[in-house]
């Protein structure tokens, strides 16, 4: 688990007895790279610097930053630009501005941010590794960049919830479908339980799947009255022997797609309700819960 969004420090900078609201513009350009804009009052001699800091898991020491460079745009304005090579390892990355050590670094705030280049969401499904990069705020306010970096990838598209059923639109990224390919949920918990669909005669790298959510809690695979609800992780197996690869949607400008991002609960007999969801990673779940007062 990532350590949180807050880390006590409020975007204030202080030179030469000056209060500033430190505030970084960031542009995606159609290449990926992240154009940047500051603005600072220089201090003194130096030329200031922007830092990305990956956020640590909890209980780990700080990891190397990723500094850029930052030359002069007007006055008291400074100007960098993120290549996307090499990419960021995943996580989290906040991002400072940085004096002439690492220590000496300023947590930024975020101004206009333009990701109309990400909105798209189309990536070549040949290329590998998949690098994604999206500029966001954190939940106290401070500007931060959300990272991922896979070999493979699953991305979700377009997911219909109706009847009962559920319908998911996938691409796949590093990778095609072959023989025995198909489609797994793997319910969260110590009993294994999964759920296989196969992708039949289907080939290339994008598919769609269908599965009742009835089927979820079929052969007592549901929660009991009052228990926590049951969380079942999707994965794409694109052979018969292949790993899972987890379904999740990255490419566009969503960040964080839980609390955006929000499908109908469907009713099941026997009292539960399924809806799907994405986790705080964007990977694509469905949750299946037992209506209070109902019986198991």
């Amino acid at each position: 688990m990532r350590s949180g969004d807050s880390n006590g420090m409020n975007g204030s900078a202080r030179v030469a007895g000056v209060t500033e609201q430190l505030r970084a513009d960031v542009t995606v350009d159609e290449k990926g790279r992240f154009v940047i804009g500051v603005r600072s009052p220089q201090p003194g001699s130096s030329r200031p610097r922007l830092l990305l800091r990956q956020r640590p898991d909890k209980g780990e020491p700080p990891r190397p930053g990723r500094v850029v460079a930052l030359e002069p745009a007007g006055r008291d304005e400074w100007r960098g630009v993120l290549e996307t090579v090499p990419a960021l390892e995943e996580g989290r990355w906040d991002a400072y501005l940085m004096g002439p050590s690492e220590e000496n670094r300023i947590p930024l705030l975020p101004g206009l941010r333009d990701l109309r280049a990400l909105v798209s969401g189309r990536r070549d499904g040949h290329s590998a590794p998949l690098a994604v990069r999206i500029p966001y705020v954190t939940k106290d306010g401070r500007l931060a960049v959300r990272a991922w970096l896979r070999d493979t990838h699953a991305e979700a598209g377009r997911i219909d919830v109706t009847g009962g059923l559920m319908t998911v639109e996938v691409r796949l990224f590093g990778t095609w479908l072959g023989d025995g390919a198909s489609v797994s949920l793997s319910r969260q918990g110590p009993e294994a339980v999964v759920r296989q669909i196969s992708l039949g005669t289907d080939k290339g790298q994008e598919f769609s799947f269908t599965i009742g959510h009835q089927e979820l809690v079929a052969h007592d695979a549901g929660p009991e009255a009052g228990a926590a609800p049951v969380v079942w992780e999707v994965y794409v197996h694109p052979s018969v022997d292949a790993p899972g690869i987890r379904v999740a949607r990255l490419l566009d400008d969503v960040a964080d797609r839980k609390a955006v991002f929000v499908y109908p609960a469907t009713a099941l007999v026997g009292g539960y309700t399924a809806r799907p969801y994405y986790t705080v990673d964007n990977d694509l779940a469905v949750e299946v819960t037992m209506q209070a007062g109902r019986p198991s």
